[in-house]
């Protein structure tokens, strides 16, 4: 293993922590968005999404240049597929942040009413679940992706009694009908969002273990 291809290794790595980072800062504001009605916090997630983007493009081609240079194998070619996977894991949660900030644009615009289900709870559990996919990756430690991994059926049971809530209200309150289906939207956004940050957490199993392991 030459200085050259380390040094490379370590790059990749920081650049993934850093897109890792900034998807994590947009989720963030796509919260407070939703839960202060912060229109300032939904505008800046659409303003950061070409920034992320952008340095997906760069993290795949950095990947693919390590590939073709250094034909890397054994656990180095496995942190470089895994990167890959968390590249566009990555860019996936970011989208949903924006999903998830253009919802909470609707619902500043219309009158006020308390949400249908604890959607700051939820946001809060599923944040979690994305710093600590982070915290595994920066670390390399699977205890702690593995303790992601436990919590995504607690998300998924979330969603499904939002769902639930929501179907009913529908029921009750049909003039509301547009503001519960933007509630039920954000539901199923954070459930992606817990969703991917599972992914993210297997990733680093893969990493470590060489097992390619997938939750039911």
């Amino acid at each position: 293993m030459t200085m050259l291809f380390v040094r490379e290794i370590e790059k990749l790595k920081a650049q993934l922590v850093l897109m890792f980072q900034m998807v994590e800062q947009s989720f963030t504001l796509a919260c407070k968005a939703l839960s202060k009605g912060d229109l300032d916090a939904a505008a800046e997630v659409v303003r950061k999404e070409p920034e992320i983007d952008e340095k997906r493009v760069d993290i795949q081609e950095e990947c693919f240049k390590i590939i073709a240079l250094h034909q890397p194998v054994a656990s180095d070619l496995r942190f470089i597929i895994a990167a890959l996977k968390f590249n566009n894991d990555l860019e996936r949660i970011a989208d949903l942040a924006e999903s998830l900030a253009e919802r909470a644009r609707v619902l500043a615009d219309r009158t006020a009413h308390a949400p249908p289900f604890d959607a700051d709870a939820m946001a809060g559990h599923v944040h979690s679940m994305l710093s600590r996919s982070l915290d595994a990756l920066i670390k390399l430690d699977q205890d702690l992706a593995m303790a992601v991994l436990e919590d995504e059926d607690e998300v998924d049971a979330m969603h499904r009694r939002n769902y639930d809530i929501i179907k009913a209200q529908i029921k009750k309150r049909p003039d509301d009908i547009d503001m519960l289906i933007s509630y039920l939207s954000i539901s199923r956004y954070l459930e992606r969002v817990a969703d991917y940050s599972t992914n993210l957490a297997e990733e680093v199993v893969y990493i470590v273990k060489g097992e390619i392991i997938h939750t039911e």
